[in-house]
């Protein structure tokens, strides 16, 4: 599938550039960034997906998290997605923060009029992640994925559901149990629909319950974070996480809040982190 470059910056040795390709999932076009690191002999090189948050697009992890230069130190294949799709004209898509555009949640929705576009699930794991791994020479045993928040929430879902592919998950301030939270029963409920067993499907802690694996988590949560106690519920990982067997480091992390300055300021524990996840 064809991408049209949009921009492109070089960063550190590599290459930060931002492409747009059209997205059957998404019912219309995308727009992605991709650090590229320098690859002279063309070697197999890990990949790292990053999914941003509410109110987010592509461009708030590639302009505001400093990632480049771990990704240049590293060797590093970035991608980072929009969060979701784009211009559809669907009513009510632009009318609140936290649903609809800018607020897919990463998932396949099955409720019209959303379900004609709304599934980030189909377009990252059916289209844009085998674009990359078609496009760059990337070490399939080695790709990682991290978010923020509904990002969050995006990796562990996904990192879960989609064991064969992710060798390794993290998060920062992931929303941990949509279906018991404000904003997750707003974006389930429309996406999904009222049936409360299909939101499931889409809920790090019922996915651990139902016998999705990984064999290490890694979150790292602000305890100064606004949206901690009534929207993100880490303590209901680590419940589901300990019956299962699953091995969960959770860090909290006094004075920090829910903004890219905390993101920022733990990334790199993340790289080396999948680093030693990969082997």
């Amino acid at each position: 599938m064809e991408w049209k470059e949009v921009s492109a910056n070089r960063s550190f040795s590599g290459w930060q550039k931002v492409y747009d390709h059209e997205s059957e999932a998404c019912n219309g076009t995308m727009r992605f960034g991709l650090y590229q690191p320098e690859n002279i002999d063309g070697d197999e090189l890990p990949l790292f997906v990053w999914l941003s948050g509410l109110t987010c697009t592509h461009e708030n992890f590639v302009t505001k998290s400093g990632f480049q230069a771990m990704a240049d130190k590293f060797g590093i294949y970035v991608v980072a997605p929009d969060t979701s799709p784009r211009n559809q004209n669907i009513e009510g898509e632009d009318d609140s923060w936290d649903f609809g555009s800018a607020a897919g949640f990463y998932l396949d929705a099955t409720q019209e009029p959303w379900s004609k576009a709304y599934n980030m699930e189909s377009y990252l794991i059916k289209e844009l992640i085998p674009q990359v791994i078609h496009k760059f020479p990337i070490d399939r045993d080695c790709i990682g994925i991290s978010g923020h928040s509904m990002g969050g929430h995006g990796a562990l879902t996904l990192g879960l559901k989609h064991s064969d592919l992710f060798s390794s998950v993290s998060a920062f301030a992931p929303i941990c149990a949509p279906s018991q939270c404000p904003w997750g029963e707003k974006a389930l409920g429309n996406y999904l629909g009222q049936d409360k067993e299909a939101w499931k499907d889409y809920d790090a802690c019922e996915l651990i319950k139902a016998g999705k694996f990984q064999e290490q988590l890694l979150i790292d949560q602000g305890v100064a974070d606004q949206f901690l106690k009534e929207q993100l519920h880490p303590h209901l990982l680590v419940e589901a996480c300990k019956d299962a067997g699953i091995g969960l480091e959770l860090r909290m992390h006094q004075e920090f809040d829910h903004s890219y300055y905390f993101v920022a300021s733990f990334l790199e524990d993340h790289f080396h982190w999948h680093l030693n996840q990969w082997g």
